[in-house]
């Protein structure tokens, strides 16, 4: 374990690739030091019904983030410039606080959420869990701005992969969130993660997922082509088995006046054109989201409960 957080004096966790000493004060793109920085430990019911069933999954957000989505609904956590929604914990505070969770809620789920610059604190959390004879469903709910690496170290850690594949057009990655590699890097780590997944969705007798791959995909309004191009590399480079989450809940904040283009809500013809293409792709496991789902998506991380 001392090995893995070595790497943050050098840090290559992410594609950034900064080299950033994160002991140090001169931190890299993400901003974050090599402290347990995390904005929420919640019980969260918004993910997709297999992963959090009726009771709902403990979700650790980590604050920042190695993207830096224009449009990100979650920007007061993940923004790397000025003052985020955090707090430094211990490791051991982080435990107590997850199975707090799990105890009160009947629960067995763990998610990390926006864990790519955070591996190896994730690999930790787990580990502790394990110390004390807890062996939850692991989610790694992430960007899929990971690199190679960072995937396969996680994979006697894991038990579902929950990557958004936002890109297939590398300018747009690059306008919208600050990385022109990210339609590469994404797809190499989801394909990493297929290899160690597949396309079968093992679940318990209850229908709550245990082991897995789930794709997730953001519809951007004005942008329809890039969605149909990420539904095509999927189909060709992956396969069609695998279970799609074709979200609809996209909502413009209020920094998109410069990108007129994404300053307005998601339409219905948009959307269905994007759930016609994954039908006509032969996709046939997942989720569609109705439009009006944009309005419970909108977390306020300065509640102690940000999703209520």
């Amino acid at each position: 374990m001392k090995d893995l957080f070595n790497q943050l004096k050098d840090c290559h966790i992410c594609p950034r690739e900064c080299d950033a000493n994160r002991y140090s004060k001169k931190l890299g793109y993400c901003k974050s030091d090599a402290d347990y920085n995390i904005a929420a430990i919640v019980l969260h019911k918004g993910e997709e019904p297999m992963i959090s069933g009726e009771k709902g999954i403990c979700n650790v957000f980590f604050s920042r983030c190695n993207l830096q989505c224009i449009y990100c609904q979650n920007h007061q956590i993940s923004c790397n410039k000025g003052d985020v929604v955090s707090r430094k914990y211990e490791l051991n505070e982080v435990v107590e606080e997850i199975i707090s969770i799990l105890d009160e809620h009947g629960i067995n789920s763990v998610g990390f959420v926006s864990p790519s610059h955070y591996v190896p604190h994730v690999i930790a959390i787990i580990d502790a869990l394990r110390a004390k004879d807890r062996h939850p469903i692991t989610v790694y709910n992430t960007n899929a701005y990971d690199s190679l690496e960072s995937i396969e170290l996680l994979e006697s850690y894991i038990s579902v992969y929950l990557p958004d594949l936002k890109y297939k057009d590398k300018e747009l990655a690059k306008d919208f969130s600050d990385a022109k590699n990210y339609p590469k890097k994404a797809l190499k780590a989801i394909r990493e993660m297929y290899r160690q997944k597949g396309s079968t969705l093992i679940k318990n007798d209850d229908g709550l997922i245990e082991s897995g791959l789930i794709i997730r995909h953001l519809v951007l309004p004005g942008h329809i082509e890039n969605s149909l191009e990420v539904l095509r590399s999927v189909a060709d480079e992956l396969s069609e088995d695998i279970a799609l989450s074709i979200m609809a809940q996209y909502h413009p904040v209020d920094k998109l006046k410069k990108h007129p283009e994404l300053n307005r809500k998601l339409t219905k013809e948009e959307y269905e054109l994007v759930v016609k293409e994954a039908e006509k792709l032969g996709f046939h496991r997942g989720w569609i989201q109705e439009l009006e789902s944009a309005a419970h998506y909108l977390p306020d991380f300065e509640e102690v409960h940000p999703f209520e």
